[in-house]
């Protein structure tokens, strides 16, 4: 028991330290994702204002704080704790033998730069495609996903609004997709974790993008726009659009759905009349039961 609590205080503290180091500037500015997030997020809140698709809709929209609150947290306050707990998972199975050389299904140690952080973008996005349609498909997952569904105007930061659950259930699947790559350095990740970031902030804001015929291999704020939709589409009751950076598993699989560009459309899920409208009350949703509609 004391390796454990050793491992979790020592990854805590890593992650505190590392987390305090980067708003200092005191890390590489390529692994500096205190002000990277930051960076990109302020980017694409200025083409929101320059090119609003919604023009109607207000620059400090609905919920604006509340989303801009959840970025920090899910990004930096709750990763410090998770950081200490998948450690302790990651002594546990060292301690059966289960390592990331054990787990590896493809070497790309020696394929070129490009070619190693191309299939690592991929396999990461299909990994979270799965999970995604996962957290849609099950009652009991999709009553912690309906925190990032209860957003009612679109924008940037809402793509950070998701339940702190939803970090245990991507975690794990994401590390699996990186150890079946034997001889990626996760150093190296860097680049892929910003294009990710870059792609979903672009994906939630109200800016109208398609990507013309690139619109088969990129997800965008249009195809996304009607993922978060309330009235999903006969047949389709456990979503649509699932795509995360990539529209291509959306195409392939038969998921997609774009049947206009208006850009009009409500947002949420039925009876979210009873969902919390505050933080402290979403983080804690999906343990009880839920509150019927009068």
């Amino acid at each position: 028991m004391e390796k454990y609590i050793t491992a979790f205080k020592e990854a805590f503290m890593e992650m505190v330290d590392w987390t305090w180091a980067s708003i200092l500037f005191e890390v590489s500015w390529y692994t500096n994702y205190f002000w990277g997030l930051i960076a990109i997020s302020l980017f694409v809140w200025f083409l929101e204002m320059a090119f609003p698709w919604r023009k109607n809709q207000s620059i400090i929209r609905k919920d604006f704080w509340l989303d801009g609150f959840y970025m920090f947290f899910n990004f930096f306050i709750f990763a410090i704790v998770i950081n200490g707990v998948y450690n302790i998972l990651e002594v546990f199975f060292g301690s059966l033998g289960i390592t990331e050389k054990s787990l590896a299904l493809i070497d790309i140690s020696g394929w070129p730069m490009w070619g190693q952080l191309l299939i690592f973008f991929i396999i990461i996005d299909f990994v979270q495609w799965c999970t995604h349609i996962i957290l849609h498909k099950y009652d009991f997952l999709w009553r912690f996903h309906k925190v990032h569904h209860s957003v009612k105007e679109m924008g940037f930061a809402a793509h950070l609004r998701f339940h702190w659950m939803e970090n245990i259930f991507y975690k794990p699947l994401k590390t699996f997709g990186v150890m079946i790559l034997g001889g990626f350095e996760p150093e190296q990740a860097y680049i892929v974790h910003f294009i990710a970031i870059a792609i979903g902030h672009l994906n939630h804001a109200n800016i109208k993008i398609t990507w013309g015929p690139l619109k088969y291999v990129f997800n965008s704020p249009v195809m996304h726009l009607y993922h978060h939709v309330k009235a999903l589409p006969e047949g389709r009751a456990k979503g649509i659009n699932f795509g995360i950076s990539l529209s291509l598993w959306d195409y392939i699989f038969k998921t997609n759905y774009v049947p206009e560009e208006s850009g009009t459309i409500e947002l949420g899920f039925p009876d979210e009349e009873t969902f919390p409208k505050g933080f402290f009350g979403q983080i804690i949703y999906g343990f009880g039961k839920e509150k019927k509609k009068v």
